[in-house]
């Protein structure tokens, strides 16, 4: 949801309400000026929709071992 400065001060007890849905994006003279977000919401939940389209046999273990490996020589 987006809402200017104003709508989120006057419609504050609706934004509150709003904000267990989804972010809201408060905006100021038409620029993005804040994101207001649910604290209850985990990390993890907020991932699943990204990750929804990742095929479920995929080998974390390897994914892993090769994302480390691109820092080893540099310890």
């Amino acid at each position: 949801m987006v809402a200017t400065a104003t709508e989120f001060k006057t419609k504050f007890g609706k934004c509150l309400e709003m904000i267990a849905k989804e972010d809201i994006f408060i905006t100021c003279n038409g620029k993005m000026i804040a994101k207001v977000v649910n604290l209850q919401v985990s990390a993890v939940d907020s991932l699943r929709g990204m990750l929804k389209d990742v095929p479920s046999d995929i080998d974390t273990d390897s994914l892993r071992e090769e994302r480390l490996s691109k820092y080893e020589n540099h310890v």
